[in-house]
């Protein structure tokens, strides 16, 4: 069952340091968990990945979800998650590619925090998606074009979403750098939480 939690936490700016959350967003296989995770510890901010949280509170998994309940049920949790499922504050959230595609979801994630889109070339997301096995829109006789489909379509979601940052040939510390300073420049509020290990 998803916890509740207040939709917003007023916040005394001039004793406090504002803790806005960071939303990544972007398609399947460009990096989100594992530079959110990162970014997290960086910031030392809790780290959630929109999927893992579903699968815990459904007790399926995603594909089992997809199997057993369909998508738009799939897509019903991520809005509960968003709504609700996660503290107002200090938080990084791995979002499933899917998620922002959503109607109103990119209005609603920019109005809980802060909103960045990862992305990579088709050829990177392909040979980073190959042996996945929980990812149910994959589940066909051609995932090379399913994912090419897909891309298509969301790609002018993803770069309206909000920032943009590549993930293509890049460590995850220059990415995660890149976060922090992106993060930090268009919140000022933030430029003193968590100076991270990246930045001394």
């Amino acid at each position: 069952m998803a916890c509740t939690f207040p939709k917003s936490i007023l916040v005394n700016q001039k004793k406090q340091k504002i803790r806005l959350n960071i939303y990544l967003v972007g398609f399947m296989g460009v990096g989100k968990s594992v530079v959110g995770s990162r970014l997290a510890r960086e910031l030392n901010y809790s780290f959630f990945d929109s999927d893992e949280v579903i699968e815990k509170r459904v007790g399926k998994t995603i594909p089992e979800i997809f199997a057993d309940e369909g998508e738009a049920t799939f897509r019903q949790y991520e809005r509960e998650f968003i709504d609700s499922g996660h503290p107002a504050e200090g938080c990084v959230v791995s979002c499933g590619g899917g998620l922002v595609v959503q109607e109103g979801m990119t209005e609603q994630l920019k109005s809980k925090g802060v909103v960045i889109c990862l992305f990579a070339s088709i050829e990177s997301i392909i040979r980073r998606t190959q042996r996945s096995k929980n990812r149910p829109l994959l589940s066909v006789d051609d995932p090379e074009a399913r994912i090419r489909e897909l891309y298509a379509k969301r790609e002018p979601v993803y770069m309206n979403s909000g920032i943009c940052i590549s993930t293509e040939g890049r460590p995850i510390s220059e990415v995660v750098k890149h976060l922090l300073r992106t993060y930090r420049t268009s919140n000022p509020g933030t430029s003193n939480v968590g100076t991270s290990n990246l930045e001394r």
